[in-house]
């Protein structure tokens, strides 16, 4: 089940330095497959070979869920 999390914000505060305010939470390739309804395994081959942005941390992958609806919609308007 797809879960919803908060837009990312961010701002500049009263010293000029740019903070962000909320921070989008990092999906593992399981929950990000899930998302998907993709094999785990699928998605890190997509992300290897760049089709899908994710970050590799140390051996394990994680991935954003606005990357993940970004790819989405990207692939479903080529496929129509």
């Amino acid at each position: 089940m797809a879960h919803a999390f908060p837009p990312v914000t961010s701002r500049i505060d009263s010293r000029g330095r740019f903070g962000v305010t909320e921070f989008e939470p990092l999906l593992n390739s399981e929950q990000a497959a899930d998302l998907l309804q993709i094999h785990h395994k699928t998605l890190q081959k997509l992300a290897r070979r760049g089709e899908i942005r994710g970050t590799h941390i140390g051996k394990l992958w994680r991935f954003r869920a606005s990357d993940l609806n970004e790819w989405f919609n990207r692939s479903e308007r080529a496929a129509s």
